[in-house]
């Protein structure tokens, strides 16, 4: 037998030995709205290297908004005969269940009022992003580049690619996958705070602590995976918890792991304390952009947090919970208290978040179908009035932009009674009062939390409401009982894009106070699915 001939025999005696390589099945319909999402960002940015720059704000415009009404019909048609127990597919990795269909709607639903703020160029002559981001700050072509009527329509494929990674983030079925959805949603996020017109200095600023905090977040994150890989010899969720429940390796490993994962997913979701981002980038950020964070990417975090807590460390959660109770408490005190000595408009909202991401962390550690039912229709409820408040926010204005200071907007129900009106309901809702779609949110919240065995919780979680609620109406009494400056702000007529957002959301944080039982009914439908294979 020649050698060639012997290593002929020694191939095929191998191959026979090695199992062959099935390709991974996949269920197009169940994940088709996010392959329409991440693949119309890809076309968006073949239309910003070929389409000509004064067409492309009118081509971005109407491909992002029939991208997220297609999504949306997708998901709808999916909806009417998808298995109650939910799919595993792309070889396990993804989850399309029922929560995550229900985050997938809430996502698709928020980002069409968001895009709606960031396409509009009447509020803001020519938009609110820069025309040329790579000007420097305070120059003269800088002071000129904010007269032009031009605007950097890069924000529309890199608000889709970080809407299609937070559709991906809530559906992980596997760490690593999660975390490379991380870093999809998180990366434009970066990019867009950073393209303001006017204040450029302090929304590149915003940009660069975000994109540090945001390295040191998802560094923790990533080193957590690394960690509990070697706790479970796998980043499956699923895996993760069978070895929690049964095995006679060191617990170290999975608690230190567990608690850089959930640092990394808690700084997402502006938790405190790992908050110390949210109020510096949402008061420097273009405002439509800080609409967009604060409503979708809070939906991505928490589903995250929901599906890692019940498909990976439920059987743990003795160990786990008294630390979480820990953090939402402070999370609840830090958003009131700090609220409390705001004077941006921006910044009160911001440390609003803070408080509400603590509320929305007491529903998440119950680990019940109510908890998980509540949670839902809460991220649902909030994103929606947060977006028509920032919309209400970009209205008022000076001459140097938007009018952020509460000083500047004292007696305001005399200069516009319909906007001062409008802002004091959505102000209102996220106070938690009847009527409205925050107050049904804390109270299923809370009841479940209660159901849960959880009452001391829900006692912090009531105060800091109450606390909360004073710099909510603090507004509402300079706006109606103040007297207006003479050289005051003016209230911009909307155009037709930002009152559309503005009467959206307006309508269901109504809608919602007075009928919440068909979204309670869809987001209590089902639970999380789970697969080892």
């Amino acid at each position: 037998m020649t050698v060639l001939e012997a290593a002929h025999t020694s191939l095929g005696g191998f191959l026979a030995q090695v199992t062959p390589i099935q390709a991974p099945e996949i269920d197009y319909a169940a994940i088709l709205p996010m392959l329409i999402v991440l693949g119309a960002a890809c076309v968006g940015v073949l239309f910003e290297a070929f389409l000509p720059r004064y067409q492309r704000w009118s081509w971005q415009v109407a491909l992002t908004l029939l991208t997220l009404v297609g999504a949306g019909l997708a998901l709808v048609v999916y909806l009417r005969d998808n298995p109650q127990q939910g799919v595993v597919t792309l070889a396990g990795v993804l989850s399309v269940d029922r929560p995550a269909l229900f985050l997938w709607g809430t996502l698709l639903v928020l980002a069409f009022g968001a895009v709606l703020l960031i396409a509009d160029r009447s509020v803001e002559p020519g938009g609110a992003f820069v025309s040329h981001a790579a000007v420097r700050p305070g120059t003269i072509q800088d002071r000129a580049q904010a007269a032009r009527l031009g605007m950097q329509t890069e924000v529309f494929p890199l608000t889709l690619f970080a809407l299609g990674g937070m559709m991906v983030f809530c559906a992980s079925n596997n760490l690593l996958t999660m975390f490379i959805a991380l870093e999809v949603l998180s990366l434009p996020l970066y990019l867009m705070c950073g393209l303001a017109r006017r204040r450029r200095l302090l929304s590149q600023e915003a940009a660069v602590k975000y994109f540090l905090l945001g390295a040191f977040a998802s560094a923790f994150f990533l080193y957590g995976v690394a960690l509990l890989y070697g706790y479970a010899n796998s980043v499956r969720l699923r895996d993760i918890a069978e070895a929690a429940a049964g095995t006679n390796r060191s617990d170290t490993l999975l608690y230190a792991g567990l608690g850089l994962l959930v640092v990394g997913l808690l700084f997402k979701a502006s938790v405190g304390p790992f908050h110390a981002w949210t109020p510096d980038v949402y008061q420097g950020a273009p405002t439509p952009v800080t609409a967009f964070m604060a409503a979708c990417t809070k939906v991505a975090a928490f589903g995250g947090i929901l599906r890692v807590l019940t498909g990976a460390f439920q059987a743990t959660s003795w160990e786990w919970r008294g630390v979480l109770w820990g953090v939402a408490i402070v999370s609840m005190i830090i958003g009131a208290v700090l609220g409390l000595t705001q004077t941006d408009i921006k910044r009160m909202i911001a440390y609003s978040s803070v408080a509400h991401a603590g509320f929305l962390l007491v529903g998440s550690i119950a680990l019940t179908g109510e908890g998980l039912s509540g949670t839902l229709f809460y991220l649902l409820a909030y994103g929606f009035t947060t977006v028509a408040a920032f919309g209400v926010v970009s209205l008022v204005r000076t001459a140097d932009g938007e009018a952020t200071h509460l000083s500047q907007w004292a007696g305001l129900a005399k200069r516009s009674p319909l906007v001062a009106g409008v802002f004091t309901f959505l102000l209102l809702a996220l106070a938690g009062i009847p009527l409205t779609s925050g107050f049904i949110g804390k109270f299923v919240v809370f009841s479940a939390a209660l159901k849960d065995g959880m009452a001391p919780l829900v006692v912090v979680a009531l105060l800091a409401s109450a606390v909360a609620a004073f710099f909510y109406l603090r507004v509402v009494v300079l706006m109606y009982f103040s007297e207006p400056s003479p050289e005051g702000p003016t209230v911009s007529v909307p155009g037709s894009f930002t009152m559309v957002a503005i009467t959206l959301g307006t309508v269901i944080t109504f809608v919602l106070g007075v009928w919440p039982a068909f979204v309670l009914d869809w987001a209590g439908a089902g639970g999380f699915a789970f697969s080892t294979t």
